[in-house]
């Protein structure tokens, strides 16, 4: 009986206990969808907003744009305000993205105020930009506009601990970064495991060189224009080797920082569309599966949380004419410096009076004093020419226009319209004897001694056209004609 007795009092605590494991599953279930409706209902925030810093010609407003979707961009001065419509279609929302674009002036970063405030600090990323058409300026550039983003943040009215509430959130995201498929990996887990174990002892260890100079802020470095390095190799003979230094240094800035790191070219559309997705998985936590990419020169990719300077170091191999820790500016120098210019072998022109004062010195010296130079009047150039050909060419006519017996005592050759006549009037007084018709045709055995038809052609031309010019000029020129001379 006793035993009887006993059975409805354990049956009642059995089944109690399962009515309060049942009642644990109802809460457990009633639990679990009330958060799923509960972030099913949250929407996008819309305070968020992206910083934008670079020199001018960096390609900020076309990058923006491009993000945009905006196919002609606008380009303002001082700080402009735009948006990026970013839209969740897993939850079937979307949002606006607010975006500041301050004027590559370092004279306008007091504007900064209005853009970054103590209130829009922790919704903010910063997008430190530049350009490959300047690779001499790029390291120079960044770490001029992380100074003026630091002393900007300096003078924002924050307590110690919220700054360091704020390095440590960019720290546990920098540690948080899993490679896209490694999720489920065990070892992954382990390291996330050990990760959170030391977030809550206080100790999060950090490879060497990372995270150096934490702004509080999520930055990411942007290279624009990467097209430009085919015009690189081409016209400033760049290697492989240089555009591995260019990265090299970057990276490590950005490891410094925390940053991102994204080549991008607009032109070629590469890489826009991953940093926009990158950008809203900052911001808004959106998943993004794209590993690191760091194999084409042009298209690199490295998110933050990836590098370090281990895979950093493998850039090392390529560099045969220079050494990794060498000084940024004495590897990649402006073309300037790069190919000096030669200014010593660089011709210069003569003064116009000297020169023209040594041509006349010339002139003065191959020309006896007291003959005139030849009229502009002169016969055609073609005739003059065929005259120089002949008294240089032809040794028989050379002789005849060349001989010692002159009417006026002019030396053989001598230029000036003087001479021409002589030359004209010699061709017909040493003639055979017999021979009295100036313009009858020679006997073949008076040949050597008679002026072919179209020597005598050219002759007779010159002597017109001096004789024109003298008549002209009415000057009279005296001739000592031989009694003979009256045959002409």
């Amino acid at each position: 009986m006793a035993h009887l007795a006993g059975d409805p009092m354990e049956m009642n605590g059995i089944s109690g206990k399962k009515k309060d494991d049942l009642e644990s599953k109802e809460n457990l279930w009633s639990a679990i969808l009330s958060e799923v409706q509960n972030t099913g209902n949250s929407k996008l925030p819309s305070n968020k907003s992206v910083l934008v810093l670079g020199d001018s010609e960096s390609g900020k407003t076309t990058l923006i744009a491009k993000l945009q979707g905006v196919e002609d961009p606008k380009k303002g001065s001082g700080l402009e305000y735009a948006y990026i419509d970013v839209r969740d279609e897993y939850r079937d929302d979307h949002t606006r993205l607010g975006v500041w674009v301050l004027d590559g002036d370092p004279a306008h970063g007091h504007l900064l105020r209005y853009a970054l405030s103590e209130e829009s600090f922790p919704h903010t990323l910063v997008m430190l930009v530049v350009a490959m058409t300047t690779p001499w300026g790029v390291l120079d550039q960044l770490q001029s506009w992380a100074t003026i983003l630091q002393d900007h943040i300096d003078k924002l009215k924050f307590s110690s601990e919220e700054l360091h509430d704020f390095k440590q959130s960019i720290t546990k995201k920098w540690l948080d970064y899993v490679e896209p498929g490694d999720e489920m990996d065990s070892s992954a887990a382990l390291r996330r495991t050990s990760r959170n174990m030391d977030e809550e002892l206080g100790e999060m260890p950090l490879g060497e060189g990372i995270l150096t100079r934490n702004l509080g802020l999520d930055v990411v470095v942007v290279v624009t224009k990467t097209d430009y390095m085919s015009t690189l190799e081409k016209d400033l003979d760049y290697r492989d080797e240089h555009l591995d230094f260019i990265q090299l240094w970057i990276r490590r800035f950005c490891l410094q920082y925390g940053a991102g790191l994204f080549y991008t070219s607009v032109k070629e559309d590469k890489n826009c569309d991953l940093l926009y997705k990158y950008l809203t998985h900052r911001i808004y936590e959106f998943p993004f599966r794209t590993p690191a990419l760091v194999v084409e020169k042009d298209a690199v990719l490295i998110p933050s949380g990836w590098d370090n300077k281990k895979k950093i170091s493998i850039l090392y191999e390529n560099m045969q004419s220079m050494k990794p820790d060498d000084y940024y500016r004495d590897v990649i120098t402006q073309p300037g410096a790069r190919k000096p210019v030669t200014r010593e072998v660089e011709t210069q022109a003569e003064d116009e009076q000297a020169f023209l004062a040594r041509q006349q010195q010339s002139l003065q010296a191959g020309v006896p004093a007291g003959v005139r130079q030849e009229s502009p009047m002169r016969a055609p150039p073609s005739v003059t020419k065929a005259v120089d050909r002949r008294s240089v060419g032809a040794p028989g006519v050379q002789t005849q226009l060349g001989s010692p017996k002159k009417l006026d005592g002019t030396k053989p050759g001598a230029a000036g319209g003087e001479g021409v006549l002589a030359n004209f009037f010699n061709s017909l007084l040493y003639k055979k004897t017999g021979n009295n018709n100036p313009t009858s045709p020679a006997r073949p055995g008076e040949q050597s001694n008679n002026i072919p038809p179209v020597d005598k052609a050219v002759v007779r031309s010159d002597a017109a056209a001096e004789l024109d010019r003298l008549t002209r000029n009415k000057k009279q020129p005296s001739l000592e004609q031989e009694p003979n001379s009256s045959e002409c």
